[in-house]
């Protein structure tokens, strides 16, 4: 009986620290993973090394994200609390202690660290470089209409690591898949940010969907559009055969998909859409491998 009382109370000890980290919102770890994983899906890597690849980006992913959640959360606890969809997170709700906070993210930045240095030099230099957009990039909506761009730069980074950890160095087609990597994100994330788009006007906090307003639906298909063409691009680049543009083809239909099913003025239609270019990353992964 007592053993029983001690793990409920350590589970409910411990549920704060998972919501701080998102663990209830796997969605933003695929979305920062995808990109690392297309790097390794259109690099020329050897069999035997794709799956060590991919678990080490898995780690890292797993260990960087939660750190980032939790910066994210330390910067903007003061604007979460008036955001109805944030204003329950841990930090924001008083849950969870700025320290005991900065001590999970300095754990879980370690981790990440130690996966990085299992890569070449020129990888772990190139991961190094994401630290300034990571930094930064909480701090984006108070003084930019485009935070989402930001965010695209910083999420998509991952491209670039996995071409400098495949072969040493970035290729022309890392950098075609990181270019397509921030127009969708824009895409998506200009989707997400219509959510949040009431509270953010009240409370001074910008965004892309504040910015585009009426023209969202038109600028995020101009920015799926972008991206499949830079992921078409990067495919050329990489020499891929047809299965990777077939992959490209599913992925339009489902980009066209999203943009006329989408109700922006529907929180719910909004996050739904949102998921679900977990779904479209993972067709156009599917193609890259195959090709």
């Amino acid at each position: 009986m007592q053993s029983n009382s001690s793990y409920i109370f350590y589970l409910r000890k411990s549920l704060p620290y998972l919501r701080l980290i998102r663990a209830d919102a796997p969605i933003g770890y695929w979305l920062l993973l995808w990109p690392c994983w297309l790097g390794v899906a259109i690099s020329d890597a050897s069999i035997g090394t794709v799956p060590p690849l991919l678990f080490l980006f898995l780690l890292g992913t797993l260990a960087m994200r939660s750190a980032g959640c939790i910066f994210n959360d330390i910067i903007d606890r003061d604007f979460d609390r008036h955001v109805t969809r944030t204003q329950n997170r841990p930090l924001a709700s008083g849950e969870v202690s700025i320290a005991n906070a900065i001590l999970l993210m300095s754990v879980l930045s370690l981790i990440g660290l130690a996966v990085l240095i299992q890569f070449n030099a020129t990888a772990i230099l190139v991961g190094l470089g994401a630290l300034p957009l990571i930094l930064a990039y909480p701090f984006m909506k108070r003084i930019t209409w485009w935070p989402q761009l930001w965010l695209g730069l910083t999420f998509n980074w991952g491209a670039l690591v996995s071409s400098a950890a495949v072969g040493g160095q970035i290729y022309p087609w890392a950098i075609a898949l990181y270019i397509a990597g921030i127009f969708w994100t824009l895409g998506y994330d200009t989707i997400y940010a219509h959510q949040d788009k009431a509270s953010d006007a009240l409370i001074g906090v910008k965004s892309s969907a504040l910015r585009l307003g009426p023209i969202s639906k038109v600028a995020i298909a101009a920015f799926y559009a972008l991206s499949l063409l830079a992921l078409h691009a990067s495919a050329v680049l990489a020499n891929l055969a047809w299965p990777a543009f077939l992959g490209l083809t599913v992925g339009a239909f489902h980009f066209i998909w999203q943009i006329r099913s989408v109700d922006l003025d529907d929180p719910k239609s909004c996050l739904k859409m949102f998921q679900s270019n977990h779904n479209f990353a993972a067709i156009i992964f599917v193609g890259f491998i195959a090709g």
